[in-house]
């Protein structure tokens, strides 16, 4: 059994993607290709945003949204403690000091109550000033931006959504990628909506970060006259080497239409089958309150202790089911923050989770026998 069933999508799209890949191939247009146009122009209009400027990766469009802010030293950004590294390199790679908020136990997005009391810390210390807020969309779930949303207006602060795993989720009915002032995505792979390498997206409905965006993803260039052959080599500012190859974005486009016509709408419904046959299980399952729809980048549940979950997992490898740790360590805890401001966080929740969360297998593709076969193992495990 695959945890994200990758070939098994190919061979379901194998037409569409094999002709699109071919065809970028004998055009030879590698780089900028008129493909890419076509995904950004579909990706704004799936999320509902003026702007989407692809690049090379999710960590790239986390970076570039930072410096087309100018977050920098002496700049807190606040950034749940559970979550993948990449959400607080980013702002720490451009100087800044990342400030890691606990989260909600159920839904495993940062908890607005701790954000309110990290900020109110922050001003009062007064040793940073703070400046933005980034949240994740963890595993499918949009963040609650009903309440995170009126304290960044509370508190002057800027949103950037953080949607690698969010892509396709809603609240009611409004997409992710639509809620920050800057929202971001990645293509890795087994993301939700992935491509065959790295690839990742920016989202915004302002037109001034737009253009200033653009430009720090080819090295700076100047993006006033984008009919200018010689754009390329007039940069006026130092940016970064950050598109989104052509064949990447050929390869995104049969998977996205794949995405929006059935793929959300089956991992939805094999999430369902997890639901409903661990229901009674005394596992803490994940949870979609209401308004809310879930992309189900993963199918994550609580074990009560670290040395259950651990046996399960075991249990699980022998039967030849896969299953993933999402997070082993806490984001204050990791290395590269050690010694620093950064290291210092009250974040039991998050240390709890990393104790006690496993993630399942799960895609679009799997069949019910499938999932059965790992809910009976579980089930024989921890009952």
């Amino acid at each position: 059994m695959q945890f994200r069933d990758l070939p098994r999508q190919y061979e379901a799209l194998k037409p569409q993607i094999d002709a699109a890949m071919i065809r970028v191939a004998s055009s030879a247009h590698f780089i900028s290709g008129p493909e890419v146009k076509e995904l950004e122009k579909a990706l704004a209009e799936y999320v509902g945003v003026k702007h989407c400027i692809t690049c090379a990766n999710g960590t790239d469009a986390i970076t570039i949204a930072m410096r087309a802010w100018g977050i920098g030293k002496g700049d807190a950004v606040f950034v749940p403690d559970f979550t993948f590294f990449s959400s607080g390199e980013c702002p720490a790679d451009e100087g800044a000091t990342p400030i890691f908020v606990d989260v909600d136990p159920e839904t495993y997005n940062m908890d607005p109550a701790k954000l309110e009391e990290a900020i109110k810390k922050v001003i009062a210390d007064g040793k940073y000033k703070a400046r933005a807020i980034v949240t994740v969309d963890l595993f499918g779930l949009p963040a609650d931006y009903d309440a995170i949303r009126p304290i960044c207006e509370k508190y002057g602060l800027l949103l950037m959504e953080d949607a690698a795993q969010g892509f396709g989720g809603n609240i009611r009915g409004k997409m992710a990628c639509s809620f920050g002032d800057i929202a971001t995505t990645s293509f890795f792979p087994a993301k939700p909506l992935g491509c065959y390498g790295d690839g990742g997206a920016i989202f915004t409905d302002n037109d001034e970060w737009a253009d200033l965006i653009r430009s720090i993803c080819v090295h700076g260039k100047d993006t006033s006259n984008p009919n200018d052959p010689n754009a390329k080599y007039n940069n006026i500012r130092i940016g970064k080497n950050s598109r989104l190859d052509t064949i990447q974005a050929a390869i995104l486009l049969p998977k996205l239409k794949a995405f929006r016509d059935y793929e959300l709408e089956d991992i939805n419904k094999v999430a369902s089958w997890y639901t409903n046959g661990l229901k009674d299980t005394g596992l803490v399952l994940p949870i979609v309150r209401e308004g809310f729809y879930s992309s189900w980048a993963q199918y994550t549940v609580q074990f009560a202790d670290r040395t259950t979950r651990d046996k399960v997992q075991a249990s699980l490898k022998e039967a030849g089911i896969p299953s993933m740790v999402y997070y082993t360590k806490p984001m204050h805890l990791q290395g590269a923050f050690a010694g620093t401001d950064s290291a210092i966080a009250d974040c039991p929740v998050t240390e709890k989770l990393c104790d006690t969360v496993l993630s399942l297998p799960l895609d679009p593709y799997k069949t019910h026998e499938e999932i059965e076969t790992v809910i009976s193992q579980i089930r024989n495990a921890v009952l």
